[in-house]
């Protein structure tokens, strides 16, 4: 069903149609000058020294886990609120992903709980900077310091954010970025990876271009075939396909360059929905402001709850809103279903191999009391719509329409 007010919606403005039209009437669509400017743009922003762009967040979390030599034994502390790929990508590499809970206030790992959850196994912490809204990185560095592991961001939904006056994906050893079209900026499909270590730069560089040999700039790609380089042929270890064409670099450097306008308009609508839905019974809102933090607006999730005459689960209650703002042509969605209880995750055939030793990852049972928060605020979350351009009036129906629905299923 095609809703009047979607979920999420791309900005693209006739900039970033000139800079993808103008890379067309080149002959270089891949491994060009778009690739290069693109990640020194993305370096620059961020204060880091190497950015390596590739072609989803998802393959950069792999070869994030691929350049840190975290492999099969070895165990990686994440969240389970999250979105499913984090741990997705522990898997690639044959690890064991070890969920732990989120802190209800901010959503993102809990800290107080991330040293319990280390033991002899543990290479890494990932973290997910979830909805924009930075992790508390002095404590999370303070741990990995302390039992000398490397720290992954996941700052996929968080471009822009700061905690204490520096960006996020500046503070782990390797950050990921994601440029999907409901992100803060788009390149259609791709991400990126940040790296301060260049000898991992080096290495993410040959594994998302099939491990080719390290040799001339990695631009210098054959322009026929009779013009093959001789490094070209050559790799050094088995690697993958995660380049990102020419035209998603222009497009995400464009979208790059509008950053502070982009993050401006959408803190805009946050504090729009902000006014329009405080107070309301049954509705808890994100934090407006988190001490020593700035969020990077991605989405707008509430949490709906039950009141003294909803006698119902919070989960139906969330369907029963869902229902009736689909009815009016508005989308909603749940974030997220947590990752330990996804039907992927309930399959002990494929998950097999991973199950390394006794109080490893073990589906169905993985700590279930152990995520508490992460599995009560998932039965609760509702997406409102939210992106660049939604305007004032769009966000005033998506409120009026919460108000009506819940009011309507209080007189039930």
């Amino acid at each position: 069903m095609t809703m009047r007010i979607p979920l999420s919606s791309p900005d693209i403005t006739q900039t970033e149609i000139d800079a993808v039209t103008a890379v067309l009437r080149t002959n270089r669509l891949s491994l060009g000058p778009e690739l290069e400017a693109f990640e020194h743009a993305m370096a620059a922003y961020h204060g880091v020294p190497d950015a390596i762009a590739v072609s989803s967040g998802t393959a950069g979390l792999h070869l994030a886990l691929l350049a840190l030599n975290i492999r099969e034994g070895d165990e990686v502390i994440l969240p389970s609120f999250a979105f499913i790929a984090v741990a997705n990508a522990v898997t690639y590499v044959r690890a064991t992903p070890v969920f732990v809970d989120i802190d209800p206030a901010t959503l993102n790992l809990d800290p107080a709980l991330i040293e319990q959850a280390i033991t002899p196994r543990t290479r890494a912490i990932l973290i997910v900077h979830t909805f924009g809204v930075p992790a508390d990185m002095d404590r999370i560095l303070a741990i990995a310091r302390r039992h000398n592991l490397a720290v992954i961001e996941d700052a996929c939904e968080a471009i822009g954010a700061t905690y204490n006056a520096h960006r996020v994906g500046s503070f782990g050893d390797l950050a990921i970025f994601g440029f999907y079209p409901n992100k803060q900026i788009t390149t259609g499909e791709g991400g990126c990876v940040l790296a301060r270590d260049p000898a991992l730069a080096r290495r993410m560089r040959s594994l998302r271009n099939q491990g080719r040999m390290p040799g001339p700039p990695e631009n210098s790609v054959p322009r026929a075939t009779n013009d093959l380089d001789s490094n070209w042929l050559e790799h050094a270890e088995i690697g993958y396909n995660y380049r990102l064409s020419e035209l998603a670099c222009a497009l995400g450097r464009v979208q790059l360059a509008r950053i502070d306008e982009i993050l401006a308009l959408r803190r805009a609508a946050a504090e729009r929905y902000h006014a329009l839905l405080s107070g309301i019974p049954a509705v808890e809102l994100p934090p407006a402001a988190v001490p020593q933090r700035t969020i990077s607006w991605f989405v707008y999730v509430v949490r709906l709850g039950q009141t003294p005459e909803m006698g119902e689960t919070e989960q139906a209650l969330r369907g029963r809103v869902q229902a009736s703002l689909a009815a009016r042509g508005i989308a909603t969605a749940r974030y997220f279903a947590p990752i330990h209880l996804q039907p992927a995750w309930l399959q002990p055939a494929w998950l097999q191999p991973i199950r390394l030793q006794p109080g490893g990852y073990n589906p169905p049972d993985v700590n279930a009391a152990s995520l508490h928060h992460t599995v009560a605020i998932a039965g609760r979350t509702l997406a409102l719509p939210f992106f660049n351009r939604i305007t004032p009036l769009q966000q005033s129906e998506v409120a009026q329409a919460v108000i009506d629905a819940l009011t309507s299923i209080r007189r039930s």
